[in-house]
């Protein structure tokens, strides 16, 4: 009964509306331990939580780009299918003319070119007096020419950029100085 004393001379009442209401106690060193215990684990659960998350994203990520690349290809190897078919065709014909060879490749190349465009495959063939790039031209050769200094003269293979990254460059050779 002592102890409910004491205790009662520390608590200091409350004042509510003129009137004085139930003391309020401080919390004991085990409340605030239980108190600071359930926090500690909702902060765990939801670090636990967060973590899986993560983990599912960074998975979903990395199985997304395995599909990406199995497939990334899917796209340019069906507008390959048509230039197959053309060069299939052309070879049934048992006795071709040279003009109705002519056309066919002609309209084969045609259908290559369309697939290449469409893939964002692109010629680098450069002109004759056009500046060497190195990023896009690989000079084979130089030799006199009549036009100024490293400047295209003549191109022996044309290049080709993909997405805007060199896929090859163009071979050509270049004037050498006079």
């Amino acid at each position: 009964m002592q102890d409910t004393e004491k205790q009662m001379e520390n608590e200091q009442p409350i004042h509510v509306d003129g009137e004085t209401a139930a003391v309020a106690t401080e919390p004991t060193p085990e409340d605030k331990l239980a108190a600071a215990e359930l926090k500690a684990a909702e902060l765990q659960d939801a670090f636990l939580r967060a973590k899986a998350d993560a983990e599912n994203v960074r998975r979903r990520a990395q199985e997304d780009i395995g599909r990406a690349h199995k497939f990334a290809i899917e796209g340019f190897a069906e507008s390959l299918l048509a230039v197959k078919d053309s060069l299939e065709m052309a070879l049934k014909i048992e006795t071709p003319s040279v003009e109705a060879l002519k056309e066919g490749v002609d309209m084969t190349l045609k259908q290559l070119s369309s697939a290449f465009e469409k893939n964002k495959l692109l010629e680098i063939n450069p002109q004759a007096g056009d500046k060497l790039d190195p990023m896009k031209h690989q000079a084979i050769s130089t030799v006199p020419a009549e036009q100024e200094a490293n400047t295209v003269v003549a191109v022996l293979q044309k290049g080709y950029t993909i997405s805007d990254r060199l896929l090859r460059p163009a071979l050509v050779t270049v004037a050498q100085a006079k």
